[in-house]
């Protein structure tokens, strides 16, 4: 798995997850449950992981949704 993108804002976390979904790309959120441990004060952010042989595809994805600036400029592998 690597990183798609990193954000502790939970309106973009949502949003990527609904266009991952739409486009078939399967994709696991880490770090919920720290986020939920800093008291939704949101100082911890969620990453959202995917395949690496879809990282391309989710990528591009991202950026036609103007979420381009959440994405790390290399990717990362966790």
């Amino acid at each position: 798995m690597e990183e798609l993108l990193r954000t502790n804002n939970a309106v973009t976390i949502s949003f990527a997850e609904s266009l991952l979904k739409e486009a078939e790309i399967e994709y696991f959120v880490a770090d919920t449950h720290m986020s939920i441990l800093d008291g939704s004060v949101g100082i911890l952010p969620r990453r959202i992981m995917v395949d690496g042989n879809k990282l391309t595809q989710a990528r591009r994805l991202m950026q036609e949704a103007d979420l381009g600036g959440e994405l790390p400029a290399q990717p990362i592998r966790g």
